[in-house]
């Protein structure tokens, strides 16, 4: 018999700052690139119909 609490479970272990250092610094690793690609590809558009 499974009672309500096996049921449920738990959501895991809560994070770290450490963790959370890590995560901010894995979607900086990201995004930075992605945003400036992304800026270089906008300022290149006018090329395109110039």
């Amino acid at each position: 018999m499974s009672t309500a609490e096996n049921v449920t479970g738990d959501s895991g272990p809560e994070w770290g700052p450490l963790q959370w250092v890590g995560a901010v610094v894995a979607w900086l690793w990201v995004l930075i690139p992605l945003c400036y690609g992304l800026y270089q590809l906008v300022i290149k558009i006018p090329a395109l119909f110039g």
